[in-house]
């Protein structure tokens, strides 16, 4: 059974495992959550946004994180004409340097999830390039408040 409020927001029950439901409460808590609904409203929104990822006519926004060795030859030149290739898409950078070798390159990325997926994999697989990690997350605009 589902009942809408005035305010908009729909109420349904859903049953639980008793072991689960007390994961649920303890998660809620640990990550200061008001309370269960909240927590499952994040989850089930988290959700939605893993599965939106999925459709290539989608815009998404997200972070492409990137670790390498500057001193490795022409790694950060590769990395560059990749970004400047894609300059519709990549909307910020951020570069940090780690230690003495090691680089860490932020790239904010928002636009059709299959773009933004080759575009991540095509620099994740850059020669000199230690380790990558994309990060999707939704533009807002299709996820209510």
């Amino acid at each position: 059974m589902r009942t809408k409020d005035s305010k908009g927001v729909t109420r349904f029950s859903i049953s639980l495992p008793a072991e689960l439901a007390e994961q649920l409460d303890r998660m809620a808590q640990e990550k200061s959550y008001a309370n269960r609904s909240l927590a499952v409203a994040d989850m089930i929104r988290a959700q939605l946004v893993e599965h939106q990822q999925q459709f290539g006519d989608k815009e998404i926004a997200g972070t492409i994180t990137l670790l390498y060795d500057h001193h490795k030859q022409h790694v950060q030149a590769a990395l560059t004409d990749i970004q400047h290739d894609h300059h519709e898409v990549i909307i910020a950078t951020l570069h940090v340097h780690l230690d003495h070798h090691n680089c860490m390159e932020l790239l904010a990325v928002r636009g059709k999830a299959t773009v933004i997926k080759r575009i991540a994999d095509e620099l994740i697989a850059a020669k000199g390039v230690k380790h990558g990690k994309l990060t999707v997350t939704s533009t807002g605009k299709d996820l209510p408040s």
